[in-house]
């Protein structure tokens, strides 16, 4: 009973603050200006194929679906609200003082941070639903503008959604590892920003430069992501090689790195003195 009313004690923590609604509001404006966005430039070029040219180069690599490829918006470029909510959920408690009464009511740590994992697992999934209803109303009311195929009456865009969903809720457990391996909320932030907009994507774009880097770069973070989706802006933005791991893969790729940052935070920082 003790860890159902921990996980029942987190789930409340994160209700009762501003934090969660900030984000989720924030993660609609994202996607929905991205996938709505990008979405009624490529129906613009493909209506307008002698102007877009005087763009640049707009043409999909062969067999790419628009419909799938804008609706991934929701977890390419936004899983790091997860992963923010995750680590906020670690590291507001250390920063606003509140874990040492949750330590007494709860005495055993790793239950407490066991309880983070599954309550954030449960909350990432609930984000990845809202990203993708974003993803999908704004890339789909795109396409039907301009009369092209929205691909959402075929089973294979709506099992990429579910999949999806699924990488949103391991996203924010890998924010639940990070908070527990670096307590400075300020520091937590940091990584997070500078590690999803800036570093992976050049190591990323880096790696498909050639094809042996090309077999690292693939279990990167983001990078398995979008395998395990199914979808993604980067993949027709890589320069040169693009492997890619298997959906399967790329989900156990992300739930070892959130596990073993979950670990190795309980292990540590996690066991020094609050107070």
């Amino acid at each position: 009973m003790t860890v159902f009313r921990s996980i029942g004690s987190e789930f409340q923590k994160v209700f009762t603050t501003r934090m969660w609604w900030l984000l989720a509001i924030l993660l609609v404006a994202y996607v929905l200006f991205l996938a709505g966005g990008f979405g009624a430039f490529l129906g613009w070029a493909v209506e307008n194929p002698d102007a877009a040219e005087n763009v640049g180069n707009t043409q999909l690599p062969p067999g790419i679906q628009l419909g799938p490829l804008l609706y991934s918006f929701a977890s390419s470029v936004g899983y790091v609200f997860p992963v923010l909510l995750g680590a906020l959920a670690v590291t507001g408690e250390i920063r606003h003082k509140t874990l040492t009464p949750t330590f007494l009511a709860v005495p055993h740590r790793s239950v407490v941070l066991g309880s983070k994992y599954v309550s954030e697992l449960v909350l990432g999934a609930g984000f990845g639903v809202i990203a993708f209803a974003t993803s999908v109303a704004g890339g789909a009311a795109a396409l039907s503008a301009f009369g092209l195929d929205t691909g959402l009456d075929e089973t294979d865009t709506w099992a990429l959604i579910g999949r999806g969903v699924l990488a949103m809720a391991l996203w924010a457990t890998i924010g639940v590892g990070l908070g527990a391996l670096v307590p400075n909320q300020v520091a937590a932030i940091v990584i997070v920003l500078a590690f999803t907009q800036f570093v992976e994507p050049i190591l990323r774009l880096g790696a498909s430069l050639n094809d042996v880097t090309a077999q690292i770069g693939q279990y990167l973070p983001g990078a398995a992501s979008d395998a395990l989706v199914g979808a993604s802006f980067y993949t027709i933005a890589s320069v040169g090689s693009s492997e890619s791991l298997e959906w399967w893969q790329g989900g156990l790729v992300l739930l070892a790195i959130g596990a073993v940052a979950t670990i190795l935070g309980g292990a540590t920082t996690w066991r020094r003195d609050v107070t």
